[in-house]
């Protein structure tokens, strides 16, 4: 009940988060747009074209969140929190949509310049929009970070993003109301179209890892710490480690040696409170597999178990426990 309460606290952390984000997003939009509309600035256009691209794409994020909330089922086994990569990538290729059309502006408007109308006054307009989008940036971050959202966080990456690309324009600007060379207007453009074509080539690289299930290093450095911190004496080995997440949720796995001679209960609960031990760690947002292999004569000299019946060798010491030793297979010692 705990676990589902705490899962029901994010999604509706998450949400609120998200549809905030939506909302300053069309109103920021809006104002950018209209700046455009008063100079006729190529490098504010392809500014406010990355507005609509925020817009879109925090749409399909509140949808992405939804639907990841939703908790496992017969088709879904595993839930539904992979959709987030899923977004993330979206979310990336429309960035990358969005550089193209930004490139098409600017050279356009750096072969043909023209004068620039209330250029001051669309100065102070983006002004207030950056400052504005830097604070739901940073809350989008924080939230992200402390929910292990990953929606959450690429919007948030997105919009500092597009505040990055704004104090660019607001430079480029001041040089262009100050120098009048309006051909500048042009090449602001291109260059926060090659900025942005980089974040989006970014969010669809992290997006394919994630759908891969790619090892994340950190993380299965957190597991190994934790499984040392709580390792018994009947502990022998532990091998073939492997842990993926699934939007907040991590799904983790491995093989854990114990004496041969234990009985099947015995075995069993000590199953079920390492389980329990690393769910309590994850604060209830884990799913743990443990394969329990038994011990083979060999490992004999490993084992710390004082009273066996069927030693066939002196304890000599415990295996070190290490992340290569604990993600290697046990068959071949291939190291994920």
């Amino acid at each position: 009940m705990n676990n589902q309460s705490n899962s029901k606290q994010l999604f509706k952390s998450n949400f609120a988060v998200i549809a905030f984000s939506l909302f300053v997003g069309i109103i920021l939009m809006g104002v950018k747009f209209y700046a455009y509309k008063i100079t006729g600035s190529s490098a504010i256009l392809s500014d406010a074209l990355e507005s609509i691209i925020n817009v879109v794409a925090g749409a399909f994020a509140m949808f992405s969140i939804v639907v990841a909330a939703k908790p496992p089922d017969k088709s879904h086994p595993y839930g539904h929190g992979k959709i987030e990569y899923f977004s993330a990538g979206f979310e990336g290729a429309l960035i990358i949509l969005a550089a193209i059309g930004i490139f098409k502006t600017g050279i356009s408007y750096l072969l043909y310049p023209h004068p620039l109308e209330y250029l001051q006054q669309g100065i102070l307009l983006l002004v207030g929009a950056s400052a504005v989008n830097l604070l739901l940036g940073i809350l989008l971050l924080r939230v992200g970070k402390r929910n292990q959202s990953v929606v959450l966080t690429a919007d948030g990456k997105h919009i500092m993003t597009d505040v990055y690309t704004s104090l660019g324009v607001l430079v480029g600007l001041f040089l262009v109301n100050y120098t009048g060379w309006f051909w500048l207007d042009g090449v602001i453009a291109i260059i926060v179209g090659i900025n942005i074509l980089i974040t989006g080539a970014n969010l669809v690289r992290q997006s394919y890892a994630g759908l891969m299930n790619k090892a994340e290093p950190d993380l299965l450095r957190e597991i190994v710490d934790l499984l040392i911190a709580n390792r018994k004496d009947i502990h022998i080995d532990v091998h073939q480690l492997r842990a993926w997440r699934s939007g907040n949720f991590i799904h983790i796995d491995f093989h854990l040696i114990l004496p041969r001679d234990f009985a099947l209960e015995c075995a069993h609960r000590e199953n079920k409170a390492l389980e329990k031990t690393i769910q309590e760690y994850f604060g209830g947002r884990a799913s743990v597999m443990i394969h329990l292999d038994p011990c083979l004569d060999q490992e004999c000299p490993v084992c710390g178990q004082s009273l066996c019946t069927i030693r066939h060798s002196h304890q000599n010491e415990l295996v070190r426990w290490t992340l290569a030793s604990m993600t290697a297979d046990y068959n071949n010692q291939q190291v994920i």
